[in-house]
């Protein structure tokens, strides 16, 4: 169950999933189960069968000029509410707050 406040998912985005998939099942002992998603395959990263994160490639326009990079996802009590205050705080909204199918209500911020 998650608990607001706190990290509840990490995401990985590459370009390269394979050599990441190599890299972190040799390093941390991650074994990676796949989800197809409409925009390429989501890959889940376990741990004695347990999601620990995930990772995504990095393809097409949208991700020219950007990083690989890990993105954390904070759990949060009320996720419209709390993105107004982090807006008024100084955020940057990237994606305003949008539904998932079997994950929940999300938004991404810089």
């Amino acid at each position: 169950m998650w608990s607001h406040g706190r990290f509840y998912w990490n995401e990985l985005m590459t370009r390269d999933v394979e050599r990441a998939k190599r890299f972190y099942g040799e390093t941390v002992g991650w074994a990676f189960e796949a989800m197809p998603m409409s925009e390429g395959t989501y890959w889940v990263a376990e741990v004695d069968g347990a999601p620990v994160g995930g990772m995504f490639a990095m393809a097409g326009p949208a991700f020219e000029g950007v990083p690989e990079h890990w993105m954390a996802y904070l759990a949060v009590d009320d996720i419209d509410a709390r993105v107004k205050r982090a807006q008024a705080a100084g955020a940057k909204i990237v994606r305003p707050p949008f539904d998932v199918q079997g994950v929940g209500r999300i938004a991404i911020l810089e």
